[in-house]
């Protein structure tokens, strides 16, 4: 079963090595590319105000804060939902780096040691979709993705927003992942295999009036093209 994690944070600016900190995570639980509603939503005292410029981004207060637990405090409760699931982030080396630098301050390793992979769905929306904007907010717009409810960045409803977002710019994947029977779920439906090989198929040929119709469709798209079309290039080309 494929198990990944939509992850956001907020923070109080944009420096972990300057002593920035994480006050907001949110998560959200995918299994088989389907919302759980296993979350996981904290709110953490920084031990620091946040800077102006974050305020006006996150709206959360530092009167908010002050007795919210500490992110050492629910370090275990965080690896222990994480675990082994593949991660999913929008612009992933700044949320990781402020959780290295959390995680290192709590005496713990690196956060890729402890979850199965990363995926940076803003690296992805990069190449899908080059020269463009890439944010949450234009990916959103692009992708037919409900976001009218976001005034201000809030860790959990960007996690959810950005499932939404990943699954749109994923979606089709599911027709390539075709297990064969010894792959299939002990619950699901067995198909029998069949033998075509007996079977032989009916051929219905064109009449005349269905040809003439084909020829003329050809020939209009060949002079919108400028005669250019590839069905006009001679064998030896």
């Amino acid at each position: 079963m494929s198990r990944q994690i939509v992850l956001d944070t907020e923070t109080t600016g944009l420096s972990a090595e300057g002593g920035d900190r994480i006050i907001e995570l949110g998560c959200v639980e995918l299994l088989n590319r389907k919302l759980t509603g296993n979350n996981l939503h904290l709110y953490f005292n920084p031990g620091r105000d946040s800077h102006e410029d974050a305020l006006k981004v996150h709206g959360i207060s530092n009167e908010f804060l002050r007795d919210k637990p500490k992110f050492h405090d629910m370090v275990d409760d965080i690896l222990q939902y994480l675990q082994g699931a593949e991660i999913i982030i929008h612009n992933a080396a700044f949320d990781v780096g402020f959780l290295n630098k959390e995680l290192e301050l709590a005496g713990r390793g690196p956060f890729r040691s402890f979850v199965g992979s990363v995926t940076d769905t803003l690296a992805m929306a990069k190449e899908m979709y080059p020269g463009k904007r890439n944010s949450l907010d234009a990916l959103c717009d692009r992708l037919g993705v409900d976001n009218s409810g976001r005034t201000l960045h809030g860790a959990l409803l960007d996690a959810e927003l950005l499932a939404d977002v990943y699954i749109n710019l994923t979606r089709g994947q599911d027709a390539l992942l075709i297990a064969d029977d010894s792959q299939a779920d002990e619950g699901g439906v067995q198909i029998p295999a069949i033998d075509l090989s007996r079977i032989v198929l009916q051929v219905l040929r064109a009449s005349d009036d269905e040809l003439a119709e084909h020829q003329a469709t050809l020939a209009q798209i060949d002079k919108a093209s400028g005669g250019k079309t590839i069905w006009k290039a001679s064998p030896a080309a």
